[in-house]
């Protein structure tokens, strides 16, 4: 029997046995085999209407009674708490709005300023076991950002406007570099931001170590998971992460565009001192008071209106997870097994020496993508879209192909390993 037959039957044999195979019915997919969800993940199928009732009804007949009787003014925290369980923390620490990019601005001033706190007053401010030095008077000072040198550029662009404002010293650096340098220098950082999966090559970080790290250290973490929401378990409150963020429309189907989250760990809330205070974040945001006074909970993480349209698409894609009791886990061990298939069928189909994979082949240090390296990468991907296998390219030279194991099959990744050795044969 010939590899490629062999090949087609165990994805039939694989797709038969998956537990999560029925979800794909719940999205509205076609013949395409669609493989770029850690962009932007496919649209539930249940969506459309219920968008079309915050449209007509909610917005066109009940109109500005609908943020009370429709719930739209508590929709941030309300959506927060759904999204909080996959990402592994409690209720009433996570809340949705804004983009990613400006949560992450929030958080890092955010944890710069708490590291200063901490500094003007020669304590902790009651962190667990933050150990790290942080007196004030002949002390070190607290003047130093660490930022994944490998990030989402935007992340990056970020982090160094933030140094900018608090007079911070920004130093790029892998996230394998990251515990020796606050060992040697620890008492100087205010803040990390990382990424728990890069972007470009599917890389998982390890947030418990790290994040460990960081808080030896005295210093605050930001973790950006954008590429691990909805993908992965992430433990936030297990691992004790200060702050995280993450967008929507990947992993958790949300929509293009769709607000991000902000979390901000239960007892840092107090302490929470956002750059961007708003009305909708103040303590009275009806009051019309000139003094900010901001609210408690995870609502001092909001800022103005909230975009009502989006945020009611991504709660009825959520629904997904909850009508069907998806876990976390199972989700993670799919994604484990369709990216290890899909690694066997490339071996199987491409012509060796033709493509080289930067995604790391131990479970431990992947995400739910595979990144392949070719030279030609940007034309072989067109080639690919052309014959029906949609994945995105990344400059200068990766092919990215996510996996999302609520509608992605393994019959889905055998035809993507098969069309992607005739595309390169092109």
């Amino acid at each position: 029997m010939s590899e490629p037959l062999d090949l087609k039957n165990a994805a039939e044999a694989l797709d038969a046995a998956d537990p999560l195979a029925a979800l794909r019915a719940r999205f509205v997919l076609d013949d395409v085999t669609y493989l770029d969800g850690n962009s932007l993940g496919a649209l539930p199928a249940h969506v459309p209407a219920r968008v079309a009732d915050v449209v007509l009804r909610q917005w066109g007949e009940l109109r500005i009674r609908s943020w009370e009787e429709s719930g739209w003014w508590t929709a941030p925290e309300r959506i927060g708490d759904r999204i909080a369980p996959l990402v592994g923390a409690a209720a009433g620490q996570v809340v949705v709005g804004d983009s990613t990019s400006v949560n992450v601005f929030k958080a890092l001033v955010a944890a710069v300023r708490m590291a200063r706190a901490d500094g003007a007053t020669g304590g902790t401010g009651g962190v667990g076991d933050r150990t790290g030095d942080r007196t004030g008077g002949g002390g070190p000072v607290r003047d130093e950002i660490l930022v994944d040198a490998t990030t989402f550029p935007t992340d990056g662009y970020i982090a160094e406007s933030v140094a900018r404002m608090t007079g911070c010293t920004l130093r790029p650096l892998t996230p394998a570099e990251v515990p020796s340098v606050l060992a040697d220098r620890g008492d100087r950082v205010a803040a990390v931001l990382l990424n728990h999966v890069d972007y470009r090559t599917g890389r998982l970080h390890d947030l418990p170590a790290l994040t460990a790290a960081v808080r030896a250290a005295g210093a605050y973490v930001v973790w950006d998971l954008c590429h691990s929401a909805g993908a992965l378990p992430v433990g936030l409150d297990e691992h004790g992460v200060d702050l995280a963020v993450g967008c929507t429309y990947k992993y958790l189907n949300g929509g293009p565009g769709s607000p991000a989250f902000l979390y901000v760990r239960r007892d840092l809330q107090a302490r929470f001192d956002s750059p961007l205070p708003g009305w909708n974040s103040h303590a009275e945001p009806f009051g019309m008071r000139s003094a900010y006074a901001p609210a408690s909970g995870a609502a001092r993480g909001r800022v103005g209106t909230p975009d009502i349209l989006s945020l009611l698409a991504l709660e009825a894609a959520l629904d997904v997870w909850d009508e069907d009791a998806v876990s976390v886990t199972a989700v993670r061990t799919k994604s484990l097994a369709l990216t290890d298939f899909f690694l066997r069928c490339v071996e199987a189909y491409v012509p060796d020496g033709r493509v080289e994979s930067v995604t790391p082949r131990a479970h431990a240090e992947r995400g739910s993508q595979v990144a392949l390296r070719c030279d030609d990468a940007g034309d072989v991907m067109k080639r690919l879209i052309e014959r029906g296998v949609v994945g995105d390219y990344r400059a200068p030279d990766v092919l990215r192909f996510g996996f999302t194991p609520l509608y992605v099959g393994f019959a889905d990744v055998e035809r993507a390993a098969r069309v992607l050795a005739r595309a390169l044969a092109d």
